[in-house]
């Protein structure tokens, strides 16, 4: 009789929905723990295999690629950038390294060639398997590599103030979007050096586009553009189009010249008698490297928008200028994108030593909304786009080929990659005209000359 009281059916079912749900709740337990379990080791796994096929069994280094010009006429432009990366480098390997691992920097010239850019970005992510790339000046360069990051899902870090109308999340833009440098630097000359323009700059995106930008903002404030000439990357004649310049006669001359072009232009400006005091030049791609370059005589009085000048008067910059001089004497000058170049690889070890793992797709995550204290002040990697919160300043290049910064945004200004001035669509459009005008490439394909005629 007890017997059948413990056991009626009711009691029964009711015990067996019991341990319907114990089960249950054990198999959803298990199926979770396997779930965090069986990516770490295949993360393990893959690290095993990384380290297995360059040698690194003992895991002692963690590489990565430094991808800068060391010949050709971007050299002068790069190879500085590429000492500050090896130099933030070295500080990280004094300190012990990322991980408790030394790491390892691959240094190749791209030698001013994008296509070989390219093979070799392949080459440091297929072969040598490198953490992440530290590389390219010009947005030629860029654009032409981008699709090799995003083939192969890893991350490139770029230290150049650009045009913007991008955004890769294989990326990170550690230099100027165009509200962070071309926009407010041409409301300012509109505002102090006056209203009638003339752009001269090399014939690859970046100039052609930071034309685009600034002709819409001229128009937008009531100003003039009274011609624009674009010259190959290279280009040292630059007496025709200093000719152009003269004949029509404008308050300040935009330059968006890049590399040691730059040189041959200012050689020229200078033989025509034009002065800083008469026809100021606004410089986007010139930095202390190339003033040394050109000679700071010939610079002198003219103006610059950069998010960095060596002149900043902070502790930090003092400390890392001091750091310089320490490894490459006395003389050693420092840029913007030398800055970028450095804090970028800053960013890079916080990410993999918070991840725990040197794998991109392990630690990209941890790579948004990254900050620190660089050279020049505060950074942030802004988790939405990928570029970086960066302060605005305006030089005035002085006879010893340094910069009195006689404007500042005062904190950093937030980057937006695509100017309000036209639509998304529209800019999207405007950089497919341009890509399928040059064959499908970044930049003119061979050399020439246009709109001599303002």
């Amino acid at each position: 009789m007890k017997l059948s009281i413990l056991f009626t059916p009711t009691r029964y079912a009711i015990a067996l929905r019991y341990r319907y749900y114990i089960a249950a709740f054990f198999a959803a337990f298990i199926g979770v723990m396997i779930s965090i379990t069986i990516p770490n080791v295949i993360f393990y796994a893959d690290d095993v295999a990384q380290k297995a096929k360059r040698g690194d069994s003992s895991a002692d280094h963690i590489r990565v690629g430094v991808l800068h010009s060391l010949t050709g006429t971007m050299a002068v432009s790069e190879r500085p950038v590429a000492d500050a990366i090896l130099f933030a480098i070295d500080a990280l390997n004094q300190k012990g390294g990322v991980l408790g691992r030394k790491i390892e920097p691959v240094l190749i010239d791209g030698a001013s060639d994008w296509a070989l850019f390219a093979k070799e970005a392949e080459r440091l992510i297929v072969k040598e398997r490198v953490s992440a790339i530290f590389g390219c000046w010009t947005s030629a360069c860029r654009k032409t590599v981008r699709p090799v990051f995003e083939a192969h899902d890893h991350v490139l870090f770029y230290p150049v103030q650009y045009e913007g109308l991008e955004q890769s999340p294989n990326i990170v833009y550690a230099g100027a979007a165009p509200n962070q440098q071309i926009i407010p630097a041409t409301k300012w000359a509109l505002d102090y050096l006056g209203k009638k323009i003339f752009i001269i700059g090399s014939d690859y995106v970046f100039p052609r586009t930071a034309g685009e930008i600034i002709r819409a903002q001229v128009t937008a404030l009531n100003g003039d553009i009274l011609g624009e000439i674009y010259l190959p990357l290279g280009e040292q004649n630059f007496d025709q189009a200093i000719a152009a310049i003269q004949e029509a006669k404008p308050d300040v001359i935009f330059n968006t010249i890049n590399g040691d072009s730059n040189i041959g232009f200012y050689q020229a400006l200078r033989r025509a008698g034009i002065t800083a005091d008469a026809m100021p030049v606004m410089s986007f791609s010139l930095a202390e490297t190339e003033v040394q370059a050109i000679g700071p005589a010939l610079v002198a009085g003219d103006y610059a928008a950069r998010n960095y000048f060596q002149t900043i008067d902070n502790p930090g910059n003092k400390a890392f200028l001091e750091a310089l001089r320490e490894n490459y004497g006395p003389d050693i000058l420092a840029t913007a994108p030398m800055e970028a170049g450095y804090f970028s690889v800053y960013f890079w070890a916080q990410a993999v030593q918070e991840a725990g793992s040197s794998l991109y797709r392990r630690y990209r995550h941890k790579l948004l909304g990254q900050s620190l204290q660089a050279p020049g002040g505060l950074v942030y990697l802004d988790p939405e786009n990928r570029h970086v919160w960066r302060q605005v300043l305006i030089g005035q290049a002085k006879t010893d080929g340094h910069f009195d910064i006689i404007w500042s945004s005062g904190r950093p200004v937030r980057p937006i990659p695509y100017p309000s001035l036209r639509t998304k669509p529209e800019w999207t459009a405007f950089l497919k005209s341009l890509q399928e005008g040059w064959d499908g490439q970044w930049a003119a394909p061979s050399p020439r000359t246009e709109g001599l005629q303002p």
